[in-house]
């Protein structure tokens, strides 16, 4: 069974950063894909950024510039650093994790003010 815990979501202004992060445990392969996507109200979910066990990486055009993702493989722990946050950023942003099949975390609000 995998478990994955997110935090680092929150209240921020526009123009603002969060970072969140997103720790795996459990039975997880060493080759895996972990990542981030959001859902906003009204909409569907949407991938925001993936990457690899080996740092290949895939963006949302939107994000593009603004967002980076990265992890630490020792620590089966994925981040998003996100920048120049704007209202439209606002969502509850969940961490996957794709290895035999794909999981989800609990999800965690970010909030942008403008």
């Amino acid at each position: 069974q995998v478990q994955l815990v997110e935090s680092g979501g929150g209240l921020v202004q526009a123009g603002g950063s969060l970072r969140l992060s997103c720790a795996a445990s459990g039975s997880i392969f060493s080759s895996n894909l972990m990542g981030w996507y959001r859902q906003a109200p009204g909409k569907q979910r949407e991938l925001v950024a993936v990457i690899t066990s080996r740092g290949i990486t895939n963006y949302a055009d939107s994000v593009k510039g603004r967002f980076t993702i990265s992890r630490d493989n020792a620590k089966n722990t994925v981040y998003l650093q996100m920048n120049s946050l704007g209202p439209e950023d606002t969502a509850v942003y969940y961490c996957n994790l794709v290895t035999h099949r794909a999981y989800w975390g609990q999800g965690t609000q970010v909030t942008v003010s403008s």
